[in-house]
This record gives C-alpha cells, sequence and structure tokens, in this order.
C-alpha cells in the first residue's frame, strides 16, 4: 500500500472551524493501517524520532531497547541497549546524537543522556544524581535549548513541571510547575506555544510564552481540554498547521486538536474495541510528508509491539532539531 492509498485525513464539516464545539464521538474519525511489527512480545515502545537521513529511532521503556527502523524495507534494527533504568523518549540533536530521557525509578533518579546512534560517548545532559527530574521527554527550539517534562507525582500530589534548558547546557528554569504526571511536550512552529499533556489529571496545557522562551505570557497558561476515560494523554507532536497530535495512552486512539487547542479529528488504532494494541503511546511525522507513524502494544492481551500509520491533515513539521 503506498502512502497515496492510505486512510487521509481532510479539513471538512465541523473540523474546518476554527472554533468547533464538538463530542469526540462527532468526530471525523479514521482507523490506521499496520506498519511494521518490532516485536512479537508487548514492548512498551515511545520516542518515535527521525534522523536527517529518514530512518526511525525509538526505544521500548521497560528494557531499554533502542530500535532502528529503515522506512524503505521496514528493517528493524536492534542499535543498543540503555544502561538507565525506564528510558522514555529519544531527541535527535543536530549534531546526529541521540538525546534519550529516562525515567529512572520514578521517583528521584531521572535524566538525560548523549549517545551516538550506536550507543557509544555517552555524556549526561542531565545527572540522575545532581537533580530530582523523572524526565519523560523533551522538544529543541531553534536556538539549542530545550524544553523536558518532569514525570513526578500523581493526581492528587502534582509534583511534576515543565522546564528549560539553555543553549549552553548550563542552566535549569522552570516553565510551569505542581503538574500531576507531565508527560507529552510539544512546540508550536513559531516557538511561541508549549503544549504539554497532564497524564493523571488527564488535561492538556496550552502555554503560550514571551519571547525569552521560559517567561509565561499574561494569563497565557490555560487548559484548553479535559480528556476523559483511563489511562490519560501521552506523547504527542504537531504538524506545520499547528494542529496537535496526542496519543491517549491505554485506549488505542489519537486525538488531534487545532491550535486553539479544540479536538478536530482522532485516529483509532485497529482492534481496539476488543481491547487489542491499547498502550498507544506516540506519533510522529515521516519527515517532508503528512504520513503519520503511531506506536502501540497489546501486552494486557499477549499480543506483539507495533507501528501503525496513515496520513495527518497536514505535512509534518521540519522540527527545530534539525537547525
Amino acid at each position: 500500500m503506498t502512502a497515496q492509498q492510505l486512510p487521509t485525513l481532510v479539513y471538512s464539516g465541523k473540523s474546518n472551524s476554527a472554533v468547533p464545539i464538538v463530542t469526540e464521538s462527532e468526530l471525523q474519525t479514521i482507523t490506521a493501517e499496520p506498519w511494521v511489527k518490532i516485536s512479537d512480545r508487548g514492548l512498551q515502545l515511545e520516542g518515535l524520532n527521525f534522523d536527517k537521513q529518514g530512518q526511525l529511532y525509538l526505544l521500548d521503556v521497560f528494557e531499554g531497547n533502542i530500535f532502528k527502523v529503515n522506512p524503505a524495507t521496514k528493517e528493524v534494527t536492534h542499535q543498543f541497549t540503555a544502561n538507565k533504568d525506564h528510558p522514555a523518549a529519544i531527541k535527535i540533536h543536530k549534531d546526529g546524537r541521540l538525546f534519550i530521557c529516562y525515567l529512572g525509578d520514578f521517583k528521584s533518579t531521572g535524566g538525560i543522556f548523549a549517545v551516538t546512534p550506536e550507543g557509544q560517548n555517552q555524556q549526561d545532559i542531565i545527572n540522575d544524581i545532581a537533580t530530582e527530574y523523572c524526565i519523560d521527554d523533551m522538544v529543541f527550539d531553534s536556538k539549542g535549548g530545550f524544553y523536558f517534562t518532569d514525570f513526578r507525582g500523581y493526581s492528587t500530589k502534582p509534583e511534576g513541571g515543565v522546564y528549560y534548558v539553555s543553549p549552553d547546557l548550563k542552566t535549569v528554569t522552570p516553565v510551569i510547575q505542581n503538574i500531576s504526571v507531565a508527560n507529552g511536550i510539544a512546540l508550536s512552529t513559531d516557538e511561541k506555544v508549549l503544549w504539554v499533556t497532564e497524564t493523571t489529571a488527564n488535561r492538556l496545557h496550552r502555554i503560550a510564552l514571551k519571547d525569552d522562551g521560559v517567561t509565561i505570557q499574561p494569563f497565557g497558561a490555560t487548559i484548553p481540554y479535559y480528556f476523559t476515560g483511563h489511562e490519560g494523554p501521552d506523547s504527542c507532536c504537531i504538524d506545520s498547521d499547528d494542529n496537535l497530535y496526542v496519543a491517549m495512552y491505554g485506549q488505542g486512539r489519537v486525538l488531534v486538536f487545532n491550535k486553539r487547542g479544540y479536538p478536530i479529528g482522532q485516529i483509532l488504532i485497529p482492534g481496539r474495541d476488543e481491547g487489542h494494541m491499547l498502550r498507544s503511546t506516540h506519533p510522529q511525522f515521516i519527515p517532508g510528508t503528512n504520513q503519520l507513524i503511531i506506536c502501540s502494544n497489546d501486552i494486557e492481551m499477549g499480543g506483539g509491539s507495533m507501528l501503525y500509520t496513515v496520513n495527518g491533515f497536514a505535512k509534518g513539521h521540519h522540527s527545530f532539531q534539525f537547525h
């Protein structure tokens, strides 16, 4: 099946409105197609990210395996195994190194390290000894700095937050705190809006930033959407129209929002109604296309780990990590 033959989201009806008022059951809905099987076992897949050559990197959280997928051949390669506990995201620096976020013990021993694509020359970026962060995800800006999410806390103990690391990697500045398990993070195309998912409180944060990238504009931190269901919003990405794609963990689907935070579409994982492949964690676009890849696994039902695909509303945003 070619990319042109895949189910494709299009702007129509209520999704074409700047402020659509629509329930999730009324959303434009499409079902993803299987793309690549990663394993016959149920691995907690996460961290989809493409390098400059168009190769896809991803990982599994509980065993720490780092995989590479060749989109042209669908070949899956095991690159290396992380030596830190519970890696959760991969972002690729403009110099080609993998920046890998890890959760540690989920309480106080997370961080970020950088390695070559083969796992060599490891360097601590955020040291797990010097901090208490449990870092789940990050996003680069055009200046060479990055934002990261702190995954700590739970519904009635909001210990998590979002922090900015300066381009020289020497300063960590809080952007927003008191979040109950800050998880996915994305930066708008103009770098003025930061999106953050709050997993155990089922909330979507839209944070409008001043030009310094860390100060919130007056009345700029809002919650445009409250999710429903178990277990909550996970990782996210944007397209070139500034739509936000949010994977729903434990629900086998991805919700899509416009740049104001209104839902305009959703993507279902096959078999979800029967309880299969519910652990959908991360969407990511193939660079230069509107083809979206989504990872999920079937641990509860004894199945494997898969990547699925559809076409999104627009082409994926060209990431700042390549600047």
